[in-house]
């Protein structure tokens, strides 16, 4: 176990603009969101450029595989998950001034798609579905349903995403009646598979590396992700976000990813910029100890997802922070945490499930 002393993850400290800095802030509408700015324009000109060579006809062999590995690591090593988080944090807080608005579509129709993103199905079944519903049975990424330390849980859960995800996804807006959501969300999908299935009768080497590979690596992420932050659920009260969700502090990854391991916050307060949920932890920590939160210090997605595959709870407790000195020892640990990711039995599912008529 871990005790609850600081936080090191970032928070805003307001820097002297350069002339560049000013020009680009008359564009945006929250100056903390500069770095976006250059993680885009650096995204803009390093992996479009190398996509359009694959696809340029008598490149040499050696320039093609030089730029498909290059593409490759660039794309799904270093870049994926800053913009992944990045367009999260756009579709939660328009990027753009009203007065350039039209920007805001350049995230998820222009550079979206080339990590994999269809077009406005993240913004449709994140904010539209998965927000609305905080992980309860009529959320289509739902993790109730399954151990959440099973491998064999997690396949499952991803192969229904992966072949039917659209589908669920577009039942549930005929469902709720938002017809706006479902033709955004069925658009954006058929719109990006048409492109990879024409794109792959002018090359399809290209649009394996270029689309389709970043494509699956995608999706594998996101609902990796969204399988470990709904990973622990109280199962006496699985609405509760401060029970059904997560937080990771004092990572890198909080310094990669426009600290997105603050889970628990972001489901409480989903519009509060990134900058400011360390600050908001802080202030809330009594929330905290009061729903028995999990709070884990110094890992992030990646590792409790491998701790959980292979049932190292020693080592999740061993990170896991004690705030509040709610537990004794680290066996204490292990067994609360153990009680949070069973399954839910279908009874038990049914009571939390909303009644159509």
């Amino acid at each position: 176990m871990k005790s609850f002393d600081t936080i090191t993850d970032p928070v805003y400290v307001k820097p002297k603009f350069s002339a560049l800095d000013r020009y680009f802030l008359k564009f945006i509408r929250d100056e903390r969101d500069l770095p976006f700015v250059y993680f885009t324009l650096l995204i803009t000109f390093t992996l479009i450029p190398l996509a359009v060579l694959m696809y340029i006809p008598g490149v040499p062999s050696w320039l093609w595989w030089s730029a498909a590995a290059i593409y490759f690591i660039l794309n799904n090593g270093i870049f994926k998950g800053p913009f992944l988080l990045m367009m999260h944090c756009t579709s939660h807080r328009p990027f753009f001034t009203k007065e350039y608005g039209f920007l805001n579509h350049y995230h998820p129709w222009v550079i979206g798609p080339f990590f994999g993103q269809s077009p406005e199905t993240y913004y449709t079944h994140h904010l539209g579905m998965h927000h609305a519903e905080n992980n309860l049975p009529d959320d289509e990424s739902c993790t109730m349903p399954f151990n959440r330390d099973s491998i064999g849980g997690f396949l499952t859960y991803f192969s229904v995403f992966l072949f039917t995800g659209i589908y669920h996804l577009s039942m549930y807006f005929v469902r709720k009646r938002r017809k706006k959501l479902l033709y955004r969300s069925l658009r954006g999908e058929l719109l990006f598979i048409a492109m990879c299935v024409g794109l792959c009768f002018i090359n399809w080497p290209a649009t394996l590396v270029v689309f389709i590979s970043p494509f699956l690596i995608s999706r594998i992420v996101m609902m990796l992700g969204n399988w470990v932050q709904h990973a622990f659920i109280d199962p006496n009260d699985p609405g509760n976000s401060y029970k059904n969700s997560l937080s990771c502090i004092n990572t890198i990854y909080n310094r990669q990813c426009w600290n997105d391991g603050y889970h628990i916050a972001h489901h409480e307060k989903p519009a509060m910029h990134y900058t400011e949920y360390p600050i908001y932890f802080k202030e809330t920590i009594d929330e905290y100890i009061k729903n028995d939160a999990v709070v884990f210090d110094g890992i992030h997605y990646l590792h409790i997802f491998a701790y959980l595959m292979t049932k190292r709870y020693d080592l999740l407790a061993k990170h896991f922070v004690n705030i509040g000195n709610r537990f004794k020892s680290d066996e204490e640990v292990i067994a609360f945490l153990k009680s949070r990711t069973r399954r839910f039995p279908k009874a038990e599912m049914i009571k939390f499930t909303p009644v159509y008529g």
